[in-house]
């Protein structure tokens, strides 16, 4: 056993190499959802609609090295994007770490397990549809995306909510 502290709990954001940092990410596909934004209000509404690349129920990118030329306005997460966005999930690895947390026990990292992230109610996966069958993102307004994960209970359904067309996509 090892009494190195792990690269997460040693080093800032901007230390971290490529691969460490690709590696924070859980996999959970919230960051791949669509937001509405309220025009007046400046109010932020998550829906369960990903992104057309986002495989919707494994939470997994189909075409990651080419994303940004096949969905131009895909974000590029950098440390410095982190002090200026507000729609990470507050799970998220990144957050966490820029605020000073640690990783959650269903991490990937700390678990040692991808699947940890689905059954700690964390992973979209499952409950999402693909913005190629969603129709109007107003149609598909949720909460959960926006939430600490919760474990899932069985039966648990996530409603759809409406609201007024006032909203620009994220």
């Amino acid at each position: 056993m090892s009494d190195t502290a792990p690269f997460w709990k040693t080093k800032s954001l901007d230390a971290m190499s490529r691969a460490e940092w690709e590696s924070l990410c859980d996999g959970c596909g919230r960051c791949c959802l669509h937001k509405l934004r309220d025009e007046e209000t400046n109010a932020l509404h998550y829906t369960n609609v990903a992104c057309r690349l986002l495989d919707t129920e494994s939470c997994r990118c189909t075409d990651y090295l080419h994303r940004f030329r096949k969905v131009p306005d895909c974000v590029s997460l950098t440390p410095d994007l982190l002090n200026e966005i507000d729609w990470l999930p507050p799970s998220c690895a990144y957050v966490l770490l820029r605020d000073g947390k640690d990783l959650p026990d269903w991490h990937p990292l700390v678990s040692g397990s991808a699947e940890s992230v689905r059954t700690s109610g964390a992973s979209a996966g499952g409950r999402i549809i693909s913005e190629r069958h969603a129709g109007d993102l107003e149609d598909h307004i949720v909460a959960w995306p926006g939430e600490w994960a919760a474990p899932p209970r069985k039966g648990r359904k996530h409603r759809k909510g409406a609201a007024d067309r006032t909203h620009d996509p994220v």
